[in-house]
């Protein structure tokens, strides 16, 4: 009896609790200018990153994080631009920021947060909710690559043979055909489910993207985020978590994800416009320390799942080199962090070559182990021949080498075109690594006579 009234007696004060108005934790805007504004009165109770909502005098509300802690005071930097918000604005807390990813959203094109761009309507929110910011799997838990992959274009298929799971940079300075190549990737890639992360896009390009090199059969099967070039730091930012947060959705399903992101020095950019607001030095370049910490933050995510999971995110990220300088600060880094690098030449698009891939500059680190005996000796036989008509391509232009003076270049004179005609493939064009390693094959056969 007395264990029933105590039932009562707690079921009775959680009611009365239930009516009791919800405590809300306010702070005011004490200073505000561009996107960054600072709160008084919320420091002791946030960290890092906290999401705070703004009062507008006018009743609009605008969405910031948190980037630095002084004191009593909080610095945070808008998601939008402060447009109505003054000092004295009332800041609340905010929930974290997640992503209720769901299958309904293949096809379509979403800001990083969460909101359509593309006409369509609203979004349809899944059963559950994802961090945009998580911790890549446990390394000693994680699986291996798998197989090869099929990326449907030859030059890499053959050159910069991929493993499911891996991760390859593709440098190249503006202009030389990297949203062409991603939109071939998409299409002629083998996998389940493509997520596109364009960050700091120009607002133009995005139908022609869409429509032009992705088309409808490739965006059918993606997931596509975009932050325009005009958008805030924070929000170019978050593009690139939106849409690794995206990827880990479905290959958390077990299915095999193509991430494509375009590019990552943007994202390092809006990176370093947050840090220096946030008060960090700049080191190299102008970059902030933060930078370098969190570029492997957000690429280590990409890969196997763990062990035991089939799922894993193939991932493919653009680095733009600024100059043509490959050794540039974020190329460096990020060239360091992934499993191998394509490198696409504004000479090789110039001579009418695309895609413009430099083969003898790119290079994947899983090539070793998984080409069978044949195909190895078929690509040291074909970089051998690319690397001695490089050489010998001043001489050539000069009329200095007189055929039947040396066999080997004699042989390069002849293969090297070959297997540059190989190299060349129009957009609509597919294939196989089998393929790709044939097509090879029968540019290395010609006969003397260059039949």
């Amino acid at each position: 009896m007395q264990e029933i009234q105590a039932v009562c007696r707690l079921r009775t004060a959680a009611g009365a609790l239930a009516r009791l108005p919800r405590a809300a934790m306010h702070g005011r805007v004490a200073s505000a200018g561009g996107v960054a504004f600072s709160v008084d009165g919320l420091a002791a109770w946030i960290r890092l990153g906290a999401r705070l909502e703004l009062e507008g005098k006018e009743g609009e509300t605008v969405v910031g994080e948190v980037v630095a802690l002084r004191d009593s005071m909080a610095t945070a930097l808008a998601f939008a631009p402060l447009e109505g918000i003054g000092v004295g604005s009332r800041a609340r807390l905010a929930p974290p920021a997640t992503l209720p990813v769901d299958e309904s959203w293949l096809g379509r094109v979403l800001d990083p947060l969460g909101r359509p761009l593309d006409g369509l309507g609203p979004l349809r929110p899944g059963p559950l909710t994802r961090p945009l910011r998580a911790a890549p799997p446990p390394a000693g838990r994680r699986a291996r690559l798998g197989p090869r992959l099929d990326l449907g274009v030859r030059a890499l298929d053959a050159f910069t043979t991929c493993r499911r799971g891996q991760r390859l940079g593709l440098f190249a300075a503006s202009g030389v055909g990297k949203s062409t190549l991603l939109a071939m990737l998409a299409a002629g890639a083998g996998c389940d489910v493509v997520v596109l992360g364009l960050v700091g896009e120009r607002g133009r390009e995005l139908r022609e993207f869409l429509e032009d090199d992705l088309g409808p059969e490739g965006l059918a099967r993606a997931v596509v985020v975009c932050a325009t070039s005009d958008s805030p730091a924070l929000l170019r930012r978050e593009a690139a978590y939106a849409a690794m947060t995206i990827a880990e959705h479905f290959a958390g399903q077990g299915r095999h994800v193509l991430l494509l992101m375009d590019s990552v020095t943007r994202f390092a950019m809006a990176l370093r416009e947050i840090g220096l607001a946030a008060g960090e030095p700049p080191a190299t370049r102008g970059y902030t320390p933060g930078v370098f910490a969190e570029l492997p933050r957000l690429l280590e995510r990409a890969g196997p799942r763990e062990e035991g999971n089939p799922g894993a995110i193939t991932g493919l990220f653009t680095v733009l080199v600024e100059g043509d300088d490959h050794d540039e600060p974020v190329a460096d880094a990020v060239r360091g962090i992934l499993d191998g690098h394509v490198v696409l030449d504004r000479r090789i698009g110039e001579a009418g070559r695309y895609p413009a891939i430099d083969v003898l500059r790119s290079l994947s680190r899983t090539v070793p182990g998984c080409l069978l005996p044949a195909e190895r000796e078929l690509l040291l036989r074909a970089r051998r021949v690319l690397s001695l008509h490089a050489e010998m391509a001043d001489l050539l232009r000069l009329g200095a080498y007189r055929a039947g003076t040396d066999p080997a270049v004699d042989e390069a004179i002849r293969l090297a075109p070959r297997i540059e005609a190989m190299l060349a493939q129009g957009k609509g064009e597919g294939g196989t690594v089998e393929s790709a390693f044939a097509a090879l094959a029968a540019a290395l056969e010609a006969s003397p006579d260059g039949a």
